[in-house]
């Protein structure tokens, strides 16, 4: 048995040095991309691993463009997540997994999604690993899933836009309602019958976590304060509502990145008289401004499904793989791309006829823990409309310092 990897779309072809050399900013040495699969008793199981490689961007024909230019995040997180993916088929191989790995490059400039998704139909996936960008995407992607009934796992796009009806649609990254109901239970466990002053500013978003958390709170277990914020606001405008004799608890009530920056600012300049815990938003596991001396003296937390901090050996290994191919340090989104593509490869390769049943199953755990439920979008849903990942870690960042709670 072996595995065969097929890239599809792209403009030449390309596997490791490809990234390796984007690294190094040297020229692109190209490689056969097609390895068939070695010959065995039962056909491989095909794989569709769909991601924005934005290859098109990079290149003029064989040209490659970028060798003089800094590679911006635009093309860095869907190279990480591929490289995270290709080092997983690494490990498969040596466990001579039986599969079929096909990539796709979901921002070619040669055919769109509903056309990517056209030509995926008659090779009959057994599983879709998907890393999605936009709203469009995930709307191709679920109907396509849903209607030939293929599981896609959903590696990064925490939202639920047009998804309806689709049990086969598996979300790794929850919404931001499962992050605010996480929020709400560490606070009412650890700060029952204390005052939680929620900053937050004007936004429909903003209005739906401040209501969802009220909600939670229907039985008072915590006093929520609100206080609705301009954008430009001052020191004085937080601090007012604060008292420098007690530990202030804090929650931010927006995902917009600026606002959480401003607030962590205004409250570590003033943590010598201000001391305060604050709890952050889902967005802010990779924002600027969270550890070091800018944040050195609050503390902050935040929810994440993504425990790569106390990871373990997987962790250490694809740590000191990825430095000794790259010289560099793997980003996040390697892990990403690691952890899906190996564990849910082999829960499928154990559990051909019962894998949505066994999504959450440990076996093969990487790093993180998974605990997905069906999630109903109207009492009158009679299918699941998708099935979300609840599980949630808290990073607790003490000092400027990182640690996982």
């Amino acid at each position: 048995m072996g595995i065969g990897i097929k890239f599809v779309s792209l403009p030449h072809l390309f596997m490791y040095s490809f990234i390796k050399k984007i690294f190094s900013a040297a020229a692109l040495i190209l490689i056969i991309s097609t390895v068939k699969a070695a010959d065995s008793l039962h056909a491989p199981v095909r794989i569709a691993v769909l991601l924005p490689l934005n290859l098109d961007s990079a290149f003029n024909g064989t040209e490659y463009n970028l060798i003089n230019s800094k590679i911006s995040q635009y093309f860095l997180s869907g190279l990480d997540f591929y490289s995270g993916v290709m080092m997983a088929i690494d490990s498969l191989q040596k466990e001579h997994a039986n599969i079929e790995v096909w990539i796709y490059d979901t921002h070619s400039a040669t055919q769109n999604i509903m056309q990517l998704t056209s030509q995926m139909k008659p090779l009959n996936f057994s599983l879709i690993i998907a890393s999605i960008t936009n709203a469009a995407e995930q709307k191709t992607i679920s109907d396509f899933s849903a209607v030939n009934s293929i599981p896609v796992i959903s590696a990064t796009f925490p939202n639920d836009i047009y998804l309806e009806n689709n049990p086969f649609f598996i979300m790794v990254n929850p919404i931001w309602k499962t992050h605010v109901d996480a929020i709400y239970n560490y606070l009412s466990q650890n700060y029952s019958g204390k005052t939680i002053t929620l900053f937050t500013r004007k936004g429909a978003l903003e209005d739906k976590i401040t209501n969802e958390l009220n909600k939670m709170n229907a039985n008072h277990l915590i006093r929520i304060s609100t206080i609705v914020l301009s954008d430009n606001f001052s020191a004085d405008d937080v601090l007012k509502h604060l008292d420098s004799t007690t530990q202030s608890i804090i929650a931010c009530g927006s995902l917009y990145e600026y606002f959480g920056q401003a607030l962590i600012k205004v409250l570590n300049d003033n943590g010598a008289t201000y001391s305060s815990v604050l709890m952050g938003m889902p967005t802010w596991s990779g924002m600027n401004g969270i550890t070091g001396d800018g944040a050195d003296k609050i503390q902050i937390l935040i929810t994440t499904p993504y425990n790569y901090i106390n990871g373990g050996q997987f962790v250490s290994t694809v740590f000191d793989d990825y430095k000794s191919l790259y010289h560099s340090r793997p980003s996040d989104m390697v892990y990403k791309g690691y952890e899906i593509m190996y564990h849910f490869t082999k829960l499928l390769l154990s559990n051909p006829d019962n894998f949505i049943n066994k999504l959450s199953d440990s076996s093969y755990k990487f790093s993180n823990e998974y605990d997905f439920a069906p999630v109903r979008l109207s009492q009158t849903s009679f299918v699941p409309d998708y099935v979300e990942n609840k599980k949630l870690y808290f990073i607790k960042i003490i000092s400027g310092h990182i640690t996982m709670n």
